[in-house]
């Protein structure tokens, strides 16, 4: 498994602020070691985001990953309001 980031990814965990911007990175490595870790709550989306999975970053914050043959791309971070709104 590859992980990736978009630059949008990129652009948008760099605005997070540093209590947010940790948590992400943490929950990256747990991600890593086990993507399916019940902290993660990771689970398929629906509708104009069928494509993508989301986990969970904080209460209020997810981040997107679109899945390519054996590559993780994180695409997108934001809150719930900003992502789906």
């Amino acid at each position: 498994m590859t992980i990736a980031y978009s630059k949008s990814f990129m652009k948008q965990a760099k605005k997070l602020n540093k209590p947010v911007r940790q948590k992400l990175i943490e929950r990256i490595v747990l991600f890593i070691s086990d993507p399916l870790h019940s902290d993660l709550n990771n689970h398929p989306l629906k509708g104009k985001y069928k494509k993508y999975r989301r986990i969970n970053i904080t209460g209020d914050y997810r981040a997107l990953y679109l899945t390519q043959d054996n590559n993780i791309i994180f695409d997108a971070v934001g809150t719930h309001s900003q992502l789906y709104g």
